[in-house]
């Protein structure tokens, strides 16, 4: 008895999890129902070790990067780096078809156009040249 004692006291609640990372406690049980968490339990309470609270700062760290909960998962799964790769190379591309329709927007808002209508600006007729010419039509 006394060694659970013990690791209950290095553990933290849900609660204490959440709000050291400003999030709901619904959000953890979500992760832990999808598979990306597994705490240990204390009876019918959740009790989190230093291992979970890593965990949960690399689910939000892969969150702000885009990825989704199974890429999640996967990645923090995977036993090597072949499989943990094929997840990162897939979002790879995602990312960078995400910053050049980023780089496109960008292009038509910089520098102001000197006429009144928009259409009829140098810039944005050639980003409407672009957006008009057949997917097939070289670049």
């Amino acid at each position: 008895m006394a060694a659970i004692v013990r690791l209950n006291v290095d553990m933290k609640s849900i609660g204490e999890v959440a709000a050291q990372f400003g999030l709901p406690t619904h959000v953890l049980r979500y992760w832990e129902a999808e598979g990306l968490l597994a705490p240990a339990r204390a009876g019918d309470r959740r009790r989190y070790g230093d291992a979970d609270v890593h965990r949960v700062a690399a689910i939000l760290i892969s969150k702000e990067a885009g990825f989704g909960l199974a890429d999640i998962r996967t990645m923090l799964d995977a036993r090597s780096r072949p499989a943990r790769r094929e997840v990162t190379a897939r979002h790879r591309e995602m990312l960078l078809a995400r910053i050049a329709r980023a780089q496109t927007a960008l292009d038509m808002i910089e520098g102001e156009c000197p006429q009144d209508d928009i259409m009829t600006c140098p810039r944005f007729r050639g980003l409407l040249a672009d957006r008009l010419r057949p997917s097939d039509a070289p670049a």
